[in-house]
């Protein structure tokens, strides 16, 4: 698989030169950060291996992380953690993530994101979908933040062994819901997420003894 049309095509021919691309990794996982890359390649760059990370196996994802890092322009990597998504919710935080890692870049003249709207933004910017599929940029800054939320949450898993945060990454499996159960919530979970707010909320016992009435 490779990208067969690249958006930065069209904008390096119109004068912009610095193009960075960014996506996100872990918005729906209910443990563990959110990471969020931006790239910024040199003018007609381009690279047959760089995909769409959710495409990409384990092993390729990070032998491509390397090489991304070594033929940058640019780039910025950025952990938000879970108790900032719970304060802001994560569409929020993915939104000002971005736009922090945007206003880092020294060099920037358009910015291209998988889907994600940035109202802040006060440069040309496009909300692509699917577009670590369809942009060289937006499709690297996927591998850099997906290698780099899976290596925090295999660190995890060498702390909490008993959740299997290597295996699930954080998401709502039936065995992550049910090690959730078993040994209870930790700091590094969403509180804000279904089955952990669920979990901490106190349940009111409805029940009654009809022989009061």
């Amino acid at each position: 698989m490779k990208i067969e049309h690249t958006y930065e095509i069209s904008y390096w021919q119109q004068g912009y030169q610095h193009i960075i691309g960014l996506d996100e990794a872990g918005r729906g996982p209910i443990a563990g950060p959110l990471v969020v890359a931006g790239v910024r390649f040199a003018p007609g760059f381009q690279h047959d291996g760089i995909y769409d990370s959710k495409k990409v196996s384990e092993k390729k994802r990070e032998l491509l992380f390397d090489e991304i890092v070594q033929l940058a322009g640019e780039y910025h990597i950025l952990v938000v953690e879970p108790a900032i998504i719970d304060q802001k919710n994560i569409y929020a935080a993915t939104q000002d993530a971005m736009q922090e890692i945007v206003d880092q870049f020294l060099q920037k003249d358009a910015v291209l994101t998988d889907a994600m709207p940035l109202p802040h933004c006060q440069l040309p910017m496009e909300a692509i979908v699917k577009g670590d599929q369809k942009s060289v940029s937006i499709a690297a800054a996927s591998i850099l933040a997906k290698v780099t939320r899976d290596r925090i949450m295999r660190k995890y898993d060498e702390l909490y062994p008993q959740y299997g945060f290597a295996k699930h990454k954080g998401y709502p499996t039936k065995a992550h819901i049910a090690a959730l159960h078993r040994y209870g919530v930790l700091d590094i979970y969403r509180k804000s997420y279904g089955p952990v707010k669920e979990m901490l909320e106190p349940h009111l016992d409805l029940r009654f003894d009809d022989t009061e009435i």
